[in-house]
């Protein structure tokens, strides 16, 4: 029973299971992202492309550009492991701004897809992509 009671109360960050674990993580909330957000903002599975909201006032095309980037072209670093911390940055800065400037008034309904969002993207800045990544290829190969 104490074994049982261990198992459940321990936390182990460590060993295999912990990074196939980050590696499905990574893999399938970076695939979510791309499928439900970004391929509609190109317009594909969907009649017309999505109306990207502008809250910064930027120059519409740099705008549609860092939205499309966020959503398709970051995640694709984050699915293989590559610069893994980096390109969680430009999809923090979208979501986090979509939390607290695009849905700032709407209902606890509508801010929990960023707010969800934001959440996972920056667990992966700080615990990175794990040992199955293009990332820890490179660390071990520098850190030799």
């Amino acid at each position: 029973m104490k074994k049982l009671i261990k198992i459940c109360v321990t936390t182990n960050l460590e060993g295999k299971p912990a990074h196939v674990a980050l590696l499905f993580f990574r893999v399938f909330i970076a695939l979510e992202l791309m499928i439900v957000h970004g391929f509609k903002k190109i317009g594909i599975g969907v009649n017309s492309p999505e109306v990207v909201p502008n809250p910064l006032g930027l120059p519409e095309n740099s705008n549609e550009l860092i939205a499309i980037l966020a959503n398709l072209g970051f995640p694709i670093f984050i699915i293989v492991g590559f610069c893994t911390r980096v390109a969680t940055l430009p999809i923090l800065c979208v979501t986090l701004i979509g939390l607290v400037v695009v849905h700032v008034h709407d209902s606890l309904l509508i801010k929990d897809v960023p707010f969800m969002y934001s959440v996972v993207f920056l667990f992966l800045l700080v615990v990175g992509p794990g040992n199955y990544s293009i990332d820890a290829i490179i660390n071990k190969k520098y850190s030799k």
